[in-house]
């Protein structure tokens, strides 16, 4: 009976005729899965706490950081000379709480398991909204779970290797008073470095967003054309809030790739737009 039950299913799901609570119960199974890789991703993140901590979480606070160390040198090749170097600085975190390393030990194993499991996290919501496209919209989204997961690890890498470094260097180096003595909790340093990987990951799916925005209508390649000095001082606001530093130079670096995100988003609309034009004029 299990089997005619899920043939029947299957056969009702094929011609379009699922139920609202089909849906759901779809749905509820898409988030499982879901939240099962994380979990497992975890587990994984878990049993090398100690190695990722010591060796990746930490490694941007060291003056011998790789990233740290080629802008130092790239300083010295175009002749700016050390205006690029970061200028030691002596980071050590505390917890006060006896909590504190618990917690984030397992925040540590959550967002580690989330960024791992991101790739199949939206497999599962592709294979969710697949259905309901046509066969010729299907044929546009070829790719879509590379470029998806591809740039969501560009952004969590430009967070993690660039922006990190800005954000320790400034911090730790900023002073109101010689007295001041500047101990963050660890806790702190990690939900910064959150904020810093997976938002930026997050952020750098902005060409997919306006991609799905144009496809249905609500976004046009002449709309941003004409909003594209408000799009820029939106994006310099928005990199002035994501870097802690206010110099030039980091301003610069975060809104450089954010702005060529919203060109290549102008480019994806464009496409769109001169795709649906093509259809228009052959139906008519």
């Amino acid at each position: 009976m299990a089997l005619l039950d899920f043939l029947k299913k299957r056969e009702n799901e094929q011609a379009g005729e699922m139920t609202f609570i089909d849906h759901l119960e779809q749905l509820r199974w898409h988030l499982i899965r879901s939240v099962i890789a994380v979990v497992i991703g975890a587990v994984i993140v878990l049993i090398y706490a100690n190695q990722i901590v010591e060796d990746i979480l930490m490694a941007p606070t060291r003056p011998d950081f790789i990233s740290s160390k080629w802008l130092c040198s790239l300083g010295h090749k175009i002749n700016i000379g050390d205006t690029l170097c970061f200028p030691a600085v002596n980071a050590s975190f505390l917890e006060n709480t006896m909590t504190g390393q618990f917690i984030s030990y397992f925040t540590l194993g959550f967002i580690g398991g989330f960024i791992i499991a991101f790739p199949y996290i939206f497999w599962e919501f592709w294979k969710f909204v697949k259905p309901a496209l046509s066969p010729k919209e299907l044929k546009k989204t070829r790719g879509i779970i590379f470029w998806v997961s591809f740039l969501f690890f560009t952004g969590v890498a430009f967070g993690y290797f660039i922006l990190t470094p800005f954000m320790v260097n400034f911090y730790f180096n900023f002073k109101l008073s010689s007295q001041i003595v500047i101990m963050p909790s660890f806790s702190d340093y990690l939900e910064n470095l959150v904020y810093t990987t997976v938002g930026i990951g997050v952020l750098f799916q902005m060409p997919l967003l306006v991609m799905v925005l144009a496809r249905i209508g609500i976004l046009t390649a002449k709309f941003l054309r004409k909003y594209r000095r408000h799009a820029f001082v939106i994006i310099v606001i928005a990199a002035a809030i994501i870097t802690p530093s206010t110099d030039p130079f980091s301003l610069t670096i975060v809104t450089i790739p954010l702005y060529l995100l919203f060109e290549a988003s102008i480019i994806v609309a464009s496409r769109i737009n001169k795709s649906q034009e093509k259809e228009k004029a052959e139906w008519s």
